[in-house]
């Protein structure tokens, strides 16, 4: 049986550069789509008609100039800026150095269980999940961000300093499903686009992936993600979006869903956020992916 080959390594600088880029242009070019994403998946009735559509996507500048309504598409931008650039560095740099520490540590585990080169895309998945799971850290700033897309009314005024200090602990409400929500995730995230590396591309070292190639892997591996997190997505989107002197629990929140809209429910939003957010993952992933190696050379 071969052995794992092992991927050639980034520095630090390198990992946080080329993720923080990765996270800016993202957040230049996909805002707006993820706020269309969150108010759908905040909306609890059926949509019939394009004008219902119009008032869950614009709310009150629905009825307004285009240009007034694509504006209104932005709340949110200054919290999202920061957590989105904080949470790919942290994914996107951090899981290489997990995936280097099971490498080191659980290689031949790995190797034995599942076999050479199946392994090797199992530790990458397996470091992705470890990462995803550590991502609640950042709660608070995706808290904010949600509220501000999907619920503006719950911040009345108050800016981020005293939310912090009325709320407190209270922003990592949900912090349960949005780990359970991002194991599964992350792990399909990277493991999708290591096993699309190692068996649909063909690549020993993975960081050796051209930009096309990257392309090819991250949207067999945002899709995973997607696909697997839906259902605890929409439940975490929920118990973020409410107002904070109103919270709700996740399993009211599932039980509620279940009676009143039916199991589809869990995947409200799914066909847009493969449309939207799949494309804005596959973006930041695979411009990550290229970005770190580019950089490393640079430094180097």
């Amino acid at each position: 049986m071969a052995p794992i080959t092992v991927d050639s390594k980034q520095s630090g600088t390198a990992r946080i550069l080329g993720s923080a880029s990765a996270a800016i242009a993202e957040l230049g070019v996909f805002h707006p789509v993820d706020t269309i994403s969150k108010r759908l998946m905040s909306n609890q009735s059926k949509v019939t008609s394009l004008s219902q559509f119009n008032s869950v996507i614009f709310r009150n500048s629905a009825e307004k100039p285009i240009v007034t309504r694509f504006f209104s598409l932005f709340p949110g931008l200054g919290y999202a800026a920061g957590y989105k650039i904080l949470q790919r560095v942290y994914k996107y740099g951090g899981q290489p150095v997990a995936n280097d520490f099971l490498t080191k540590n659980f290689k031949d585990s790995f190797e034995g269980v599942f076999g050479a080169r199946t392994g090797k895309a199992m530790m990458s998945a397996t470091a992705g999940s470890l990462i995803g799971i550590g991502e609640i850290i950042l709660l608070p700033l995706d808290v904010l961000k949600i509220k501000r897309q999907t619920n503006p009314e719950a911040f009345r005024g108050r800016g981020f300093l005293r939310i912090i200090m009325d709320e407190g602990l209270g922003l990592y409400r949900g912090w349960g499903w949005t780990a359970a929500r991002n194991a599964p995730g992350s792990f399909s995230l990277f493991g999708g686009s290591a096993f699309a590396k190692e068996y649909v591309l063909g690549l020993e070292d993975y960081s050796k992936a051209t930009w096309s190639q990257n392309i090819v892997a991250s949207i067999f591996g945002a899709s995973a993600s997607l696909i697997v997190s839906a259902p605890l997505d929409v439940i975490k989107t929920r118990i973020q979006n409410r107002n904070f002197e109103n919270p709700e629990g996740g399993m009211t929140i599932l039980k509620n869903m279940i009676k009143n809209e039916g199991l589809t429910s869990f995947f409200k939003g799914l066909t847009p956020k493969l449309l939207t957010t799949g494309p804005k993952l596959v973006f930041s992933f695979a411009l990550a992916q290229t970005l770190i190696p580019a950089f490393d050379k640079m430094i180097r």
